[in-house]
């Protein structure tokens, strides 16, 4: 049985979805290998005390009995961004509407939760997005939407990687076919790793260094520290970075029947001229003429606000820094 109509899972840009009963990842243990060789760099919620929560679903749903997985898309955000040459920031920061993806995501994880509340109305569910201790990735995986690229993101053979996992964890069990996990189709592929500026992705490991990636350093690091070495050499990243997923073959096919868009709310209409029109000389102007309140206040509700105003100024110092032309 699918409890969803074609309709609806268009309608909130579902690219694919799966189904799983399985509690238990299987990456926990190179996940924790990774953490302990320090991998993880200065991302601390991944070394905490959530590390070991990650280890089974039921430590952040205890009623767990199955999860529903949807990949939900910014593919047309992304295509437009390459066909007009926009690399200042990843495509999924303004691939929903300009909101934050977790607020944008909850909405419609709530509609997909009430939609199989019509034939389950006992049904108890709570979501799992990137901020919950979860691997969704490994989540997905179960589910069978895709297999882990050597970028360590989960790539689908149909939809390559530009989506947001998001999921839905139940205390019930659904009646719904489940997809068989997918086998590496990377093959002999280094294109993700070749790419990378930084050399971020460790191809032995099919894992990131963390502390050497170009969306660590302008996302995740908020204090003024030198730029990772070849930051000079990226396409003008200033918040997060998308080059490891542009070179996917897969994701160059899974672009060629999408429909190039950028849609932006009335809200947040200002993204375009701050982000994607305005120089970047006129971008640090204005963030160093605004205090850190106001800056918190203009960029609410979307995630350009989490490096913060310090944070922002670090990127932007570090691009003037590696002798670029401003554009």
């Amino acid at each position: 049985m699918n409890p969803f109509s074609e309709d609806l899972l268009k309608s909130l840009h579902v690219l694919d979805w799966g189904y799983t009963e399985e509690a238990l990842p299987t990456s926990f243990k190179q996940y924790d290998t990774w953490v302990k060789d320090k991998l993880h760099g200065p991302l601390s919620y991944l070394s905490d005390h959530r590390k070991d929560l990650r280890q089974d679903l039921r430590h952040v749903f205890p009623q767990f009995q199955s999860a529903v997985v949807f990949l939900f898309s910014y593919q047309e955000t992304k295509k437009w961004m390459l066909e007009n040459n926009q690399h200042a920031v990843a495509s999924y920061a303004l691939g929903f509407e300009g909101e934050d993806y977790h607020y944008a995501l909850k909405k419609r994880l709530q509609i997909l939760g009430d939609e199989i509340r019509k034939t389950h109305p006992e049904l108890q569910f709570t979501f799992s997005l990137d901020i919950q201790p979860v691997l969704e990735r490994d989540l997905a995986f179960r589910a069978g939407l895709g297999w882990f690229g050597k970028n360590s993101m989960l790539i689908s053979r149909k939809e390559g990687s530009y989506f947001i996992i998001g999921s839905l964890l139940l205390n019930e069990k659904l009646a719904v076919e489940t997809k068989i996990t997918d086998v590496d189709h990377c093959g002999t592929c280094t294109a993700c790793a070749v790419a990378c500026p930084t050399d971020a992705i460790d191809l032995e490991t099919r894992t990131i260094i963390a502390s050497q990636c170009i969306s660590t350093y302008t996302i995740e690091t908020f204090k003024d520290v030198p730029a990772p070495a070849g930051f000079e050499k990226s396409r003008g990243e200033v918040f997060g970075c998308d080059i490891c997923q542009d070179v996917c073959p897969w994701n160059k096919k899974s672009l060629i029947n999408v429909v190039a868009e950028l849609n932006i709310k009335d809200s947040f209409s200002y993204l375009k001229e701050l982000l994607l029109i305005q120089k970047k000389t006129d971008l640090k102007t204005f963030i160093e003429g605004t205090t850190n309140r106001g800056f918190k206040k203009h960029f609410q509700g979307t995630v350009f606000d989490r490096p913060g105003k310090e944070g922002w100024l670090k990127n932007l110092k570090a691009f003037f820094t590696s002798n670029r032309s401003d554009s």
